[in-house]
Parts: C-alpha cells; structure tokens; sequence
C-alpha cells in the first residue's frame, strides 16, 4: 500500500508499465462489453437466441468465449484487430515492441489452442475480428446456432 507520500498511480516495483500514464491507460483497456460484442449481442438477442456472456465453454478450460451457446455447443469470440494480431489492422507497437509483438503472438497462439480444444470436444468456434460487420457476424452466429439447435434435436 502506498504511502500519503507515494503516487497511487506509480507502477509497482517490477512491474512491465513504462510509466504511470502507460499504467492507467492498459487498466482502462476493456475486456469484455466491447463496444462491437455489444452491438453483435444486441442484434442476436433480438432474434429471440439466449446465451452466456463471457462464459467457459468447457468447465476446465481457464478460457472464456465472449457468446456461449450451450445447448447447440456454439462458442463466439468477438477478437480485437490489435490484441489478436488482425492480419489486415494490426500494427506493431513503437513502445516496447518486443514485450507487446511477444504478447500479441501468444495471443494467437492461445487463440489456436483455444479453438483446437473446443473443436476437440464437438463445438462449433466463430471468430470475428472488431471491425468486421455486426449485421454480417449476427447473421452467421443465428444461421450456425439455429442449424445446430435442430440437428441436436432431431438425434
């Protein structure tokens, strides 16, 4: 705990933020109820489908989904052009490109295992990048899980 005479807003010792500013700006970073999961999910729950927000697809999976559509087995992940290595928008950091080029690749690599492992299991993954079209991804996400929803049903 800082005290009165510390900045509260200083990194910790050891800590990877380059400055205080730095710090307050990666705490702001949201990682869930982006701005596009928000407008997809508005979308998708207008056309009557009900599913889990940043949920675990499969209990021993340390890793959540954005939209967990139980039932039809049906994982969404809405990923961001810059944390996921988006092959048209992503550009490599001028700050401390080793750490932030490092992390973004094991983000991918992670989102690889992620979808590997859900395949695995019998689900179904739908990755969309932030600034692909709500509308278009919404339309994929109702076509996929109503598709599945009736092939489960009829078994």
């Amino acid at each position: 705990m800082p005290t009165s005479d510390e900045d509260p807003w200083s990194p910790p010792d050891g800590s990877w933020a380059s400055s205080a500013a730095r710090r307050r700006n990666m705490q702001a970073i949201r990682s869930r109820d982006t701005k596009p999961e928000r407008l997809i999910r508005r979308l998708v729950h207008a056309q009557g489908l009900r599913y889990r927000v940043s949920a675990k697809p499969l209990p021993d999976l340390r890793r959540t989904a954005d939209m967990v559509f139980r039932p039809a087995k049906v994982a969404v992940f809405i990923d961001g052009c810059y944390w996921h290595g988006c092959p048209k928008h992503y550009v490599p950091p001028k700050t401390n490109p080793g750490y932030w080029s490092d992390k973004v690749a094991r983000n991918v690599e992670r989102d690889r295992d992620t979808n590997q492992q859900l395949i695995d299991a019998g689900w179904t993954v739908l990755r969309f990048w932030e600034h692909d079209s709500p509308e278009a991804c919404a339309d994929q996400i109702i076509v996929a899980v109503s598709r599945l929803r009736r092939s489960r049903n009829k078994s």
